[in-house]
C-alpha cells in the first residue's frame, strides 16, 4: 500500500532506468568529474551562445512596471513565433494557433491533456526518448510501443495500424528522431496520415498525431524537413528552443496546431489550451524567455561542429568493427555494440572515463547513444577508449 497516486507509481516506473542512470550508477558518480568524456545526454560543455547572453542581459533591464507581471501566452511572442514558423514550414499559422511553453516537456504535457481521456491509448515508436512514457502514465493514458523497422529504423507503418484499437487517440512521431537521428520523408508520413484517417473513420472518433519537433532545425547536409502537420490536419507540433540554443536549463518553447485542421476542431484546441496550461501549473515561459524569443529565433549551435565531431567519431566507430547509423538530424550518434553484451562494454567505457547513453534506457540494449554535444577534447579522448573495448570485445 501507498500513499502515491497510481498514476504518479505508475510514471515512477516507467521512468526508473533513466533515473537510476543519473542519480544511482557509475555515470552518476562521476557526471561532475573533471577529465570524463560526457556523450550521454544532450547538454553543454562548452560556454553558452554569446547571443543568448547578450539577448538575457538586456531583456533583464525592465521597460515598464508590467515587465515581470503574470504572463500567459502573450500574444507579440506568439505572433512572432507563428509569422516564422509559418515561413518555415510553408503553412499559414495564425497566433492563436501557438501556445508558449517552457520547452517541449510542456508543450508534450498539454497536448496530452487536450485531447486524452482516462484509457485513452498513444502509440509512439521505440527505441524512443524515455519521457513519452512516463508522461502518458501521468496524463492517464495507455502507452502502446511499436518498434522502428530494424536496421534502417523506418516508421513501421505496418506495426503502427496493427496497433490501433478502437482506443487510441494519438500517435507520436519525434522527427528528427532521438536517438537515431532518422528524418521522416513525405511518402512515409503521407502513408501514415492515410492510415490514421483511415483508422479514425473506422473508430468513428479522431486520432490525432502529435509531432515531436525540438531537433527541427539540426539537421545534416542541410537535409530537408517535412512536418507531420504539412500532411495530416489533425497535428499538433511541440517544440523547443533548448536544443538549438544548447540552453535546456532556460525553457521555452511551442505546442502549435496545425492550420489545415478543419477550423471547428482547431479553434476548440486553440481555447483550450490556456485552462489547460493553467490548470497544469501556470505553464507559461517566464517574461524574460518571451522578451527573448525575436532575438533567439535565429540563434543555432554550430552544426559544422557537431557534423565534424560525428564524422571523426563515425569514423574511428566504423573502422573499429561498430555498426553506426549515419544520422540526417538530430545531435546524436545511434550505434550496436560490436560483440554480444551491452553491459561489458558499457563499463569498458566507463572504466576509461568514456560515458555513452546505454540503449537499455531506450528499449534498444544492443545499442548504445552518443551526444555529439561533447567537446572535442572529450571526442579526442573517447577515440583510443572506443578502439580498445571493440578490440577488448
Amino acid at each position: 500500500m501507498t500513499e502515491v497516486a497510481s498514476r504518479v507509481v505508475a510514471a515512477s516506473g516507467a521512468f526508473k532506468p533513466v533515473a537510476d542512470f543519473y542519480f544511482r550508477s557509475r555515470y552518476a558518480d562521476r557526471r561532475f568529474a573533471e577529465g570524463i568524456a560526457d556523450f550521454t545526454f544532450g547538454n553543454p560543455h562548452e560556454m553558452p551562445l554569446a547571443g543568448l547572453v547578450t539577448s538575457l542581459r538586456e531583456r533583464a533591464v525592465p521597460g515598464d512596471q508590467n515587465w515581470f507581471a503574470y504572463k500567459t501566452s502573450e500574444e507579440e511572442p506568439a505572433a512572432f513565433v507563428a509569422e516564422r514558423l509559418s515561413a518555415e514550414l510553408g503553412l499559414a499559422f495564425e497566433t492563436e494557433d501557438i501556445a508558449l511553453t517552457p520547452g517541449a516537456f510542456v508543450a508534450l504535457s498539454v497536448a496530452m491533456r487536450l485531447v486524452l481521456e482516462p484509457g485513452d491509448e498513444a502509440i509512439f515508436s521505440e527505441p524512443a526518448w524515455f519521457c513519452y512514457e512516463p508522461m502518458l502514465e501521468l496524463a492517464g493514458a495507455v502507452a502502446k510501443k511499436v518498434i522502428l523497422t530494424a536496421g534502417s529504423f523506418d516508421l513501421d507503418l505496418a506495426a503502427i495500424e496493427a496497433a490501433i484499437t478502437p482506443k487510441t487517440r494519438m500517435v507520436i512521431v519525434n522527427t528528427p528522431h532521438n536517438p537515431t537521428g532518422r528524418i521522416y520523408d513525405a511518402d512515409s508520413l503521407g502513408a501514415l496520415a492515410g492510415l490514421l484517417e483511415r483508422a479514425s473513420a473506422r473508430n468513428n472518433r479522431r486520432i490525432f498525431l502529435v509531432s515531436d519537433e525540438p531537433y527541427r532545425r539540426l539537421r545534416f547536409e542541410g537535409r530537408d524537413f517535412v512536418s507531420p502537420a504539412a500532411i495530416y490536419p489533425w497535428t499538433m507540433i511541440s517544440y523547443s528552443y533548448g536544443k538549438v540554443l544548447l540552453a535546456p536549463g532556460q525553457r521555452l518553447g511551442y505546442l502549435a496546431v496545425s492550420p489545415l485542421m478543419p477550423r471547428a476542431d482547431r479553434e476548440a484546441l486553440r481555447d483550450a489550451c490556456f485552462p489547460t496550461q493553467m490548470a497544469l501549473g501556470w505553464t507559461f515561459p517566464n517574461a524574460l524567455m518571451q522578451y527573448a524569443i525575436p532575438d533567439l529565433e535565429g540563434l543555432s549551435i554550430d552544426i559544422a561542429a557537431l557534423t565534424r565531431r560525428r564524422d571523426t567519431l563515425m569514423a574511428t566507430l566504423s573502422e573499429a568493427g561498430y555498426e553506426v547509423l549515419a544520422p540526417e538530424g538530430t545531435f546524436y550518434l545511434f550505434s550496436r555494440w560490436p560483440s554480444g553484451g551491452a553491459n561489458d562494454p558499457w563499463n569498458a567505457l566507463a572504466d576509461r572515463d568514456v560515458f555513452v547513453m546505454p540503449g537499455s534506457i531506450l528499449n534498444a540494449p544492443d545499442y548504445f547513444r552518443i551526444s555529439l554535444t561533447a567537446s572535442d577534447a572529450m571526442v579526442e579522448k573517447s577515440l583510443p577508449a572506443f578502439r580498445e573495448v571493440a578490440q577488448s570485445g
